[in-house]
């Protein structure tokens, strides 16, 4: 059973409106670009108040950058979910690979926006942060400490992967072709540094 099935009416209905105006601000903020919008143009095109607006999202950046609601019940079983004696390497990259398609429906405007907007770029609004702490801690938990200090290298080599990954990435060449990247940066760092040197 998913997650939204457990919710009861009242819960199906505050994720529905949330969801109606990201996706009313996603489509006008890719359409007019971040600046040229308003608060008041979102309000507007979800067809809620301002003031319902702010209920849901706390600043005009954070309805580019906030997760949906359901997004960590989701990445808690992608960690969850990953056999305890599967190699640390290969659990990240599913994990990372899972939270990543999570989001396959903003990545692309969330990139063109920050390219365009100085407001965005600028933006200390770090929607992965709880992502993050939540899988180093999940690393933690199946890591003893004699190998600590590999499993951290191994963490931030996969966090390497998708910055490498998502610098190389056009939007305009499609979700899929980010995951390509992701899978191939992955297993280039998989397979090390030390004997390739060209």
């Amino acid at each position: 059973m998913s997650g939204e099935d457990e919710l009861g009416l009242r819960e199906r209905k505050k994720l529905q409106t949330w969801r109606t105006i990201r996706a009313a601000a996603l489509r006008l903020f890719n359409e007019r670009g971040f600046e040229a919008v308003s608060v008041d143009d979102v309000a507007a095109a979800a067809n809620v108040s301002r003031s319902t607006l702010f209920n849901y999202f706390s600043s005009k950046e954070a309805l580019v950058f906030d997760p949906d609601p359901q997004e960590t019940q989701a990445w808690r079983e992608l960690m969850r979910d990953r056999p305890a004696d599967e190699p640390l390497w290969t659990s990240l990259q599913e994990i990372l690979i899972g939270y990543l398609s999570l989001m396959a429906d903003r990545m692309a405007i969330q990139k063109r926006l920050k390219a365009t907007s100085p407001t965005l770029a600028q933006s200390a609004h770090d929607s992965a942060d709880r992502f993050n702490a939540e899988l180093s801690d999940w690393v933690a938990a199946r890591t003893p400490e004699a190998r600590r200090v590999r499993a951290t290298l191994l963490v931030n080599s996969a966090r390497a992967v998708l910055v490498t990954a998502y610098a190389a990435w056009s939007p305009d060449e499609g979700f899929d072709r980010f995951l390509r990247l992701v899978r191939d940066c992955f297993a280039q760092a998989g397979r090390g540094f030390a004997a390739d040197q060209s």
